[in-house]
């Protein structure tokens, strides 16, 4: 996936009009985890919705291997932060969503989403219901859902947001466990420094609004990471590093009094 010069301004031409993403360009590799972090207000989500196809820049270019975005969907899927299940459905039901809506039939959704609901760990629950899971289980039917639909790129914004620490940190385990055995590009949206290192393979720092990335860290410690990894030294560096950056562009946002 690459993008070029997307600019995004909201109420253009109205006296509300909101500058959100200027001039942001990138390259993101196949099986990569790339995670964008920056002050709040700079425009993480806007640019995830717009890689997406969500929102139309008013300039710029999103493609995968040469073809534009133009929609959603395709060889892409959205985890939210706010899990966005059906209330009404069960979790075998949110899980196979999107493949009934691609017409599969009965016994390749059947097959095809016990394998997800598995992965995840909630084989024995996919009768339930939402309101019947935890924070956490509803996260997991979320990833479940995106990964059962097969895409090449998931988009994640702050998934874990909404869950308890401990759980949070769980999942992010978990998540990069899933990604060994299913080989996926991730873009993943967080506000947690720790979160950003112990995932990706690169982070995208991004400016004040106008958002911009200004500076893209490799993250070069190797995987399989576990917990222990947030021990080693250099994990700390990039912790510092990515410190060292938020704290400089919150100051900018208080100086323009933004914050």
């Amino acid at each position: 996936m690459s993008f070029n010069e997307i600019n995004v301004i909201y109420n253009q031409g109205q006296p509300n009009q909101v500058h959100a993403l200027k001039d942001v360009s990138g390259t993101i590799r196949e099986g990569e985890f790339i995670s964008i972090i920056g002050p709040s207000g700079c425009g993480k989500s806007t640019l995830l919705h717009t890689l997406d196809g969500l929102i139309r820049p008013v300039s710029g270019s999103v493609s995968i291997n040469g073809r534009p975005i133009e929609s959603p969907g395709g060889e892409k899927a959205m985890v939210f932060q706010d899990f966005a299940l059906m209330p009404w459905h069960t979790v075998f039901q949110n899980v196979a969503f999107g493949l009934r809506l691609a017409g599969k039939n009965n016994k390749d959704v059947k097959d095809h989403v016990m394998h997800y609901i598995r992965m995840v760990g909630l084989d024995g629950f996919e009768h339930k219901y939402p309101h019947q899971l935890s924070g956490g289980m509803k996260q997991r039917v979320g990833i479940a859902r995106a990964f059962a639909v097969e895409p090449k790129i998931l988009l994640m914004d702050e998934p874990f947001s909404a869950i308890d620490e401990q759980t949070r940190e769980i999942m992010q385990e978990e998540v990069l466990k899933m990604l060994q055995h299913e080989k996926k590009t991730v873009i993943f949206i967080t506000h947690s420094i720790d979160e950003a290192v112990f995932l990706s393979n690169r982070v995208f720092l991004m400016s004040v609004r106008p958002g911009r990335i200004i500076d893209d860290l490799t993250i070069d410690i190797p995987y399989p990471r576990t917990l222990e990894t947030k021990l080693l030294p250099e994990y700390q560096e990039y912790k510092s590093i990515i410190w060292n950056h938020l704290k400089g562009e919150v100051t900018r946002q208080y100086q323009k009094g933004e914050a």
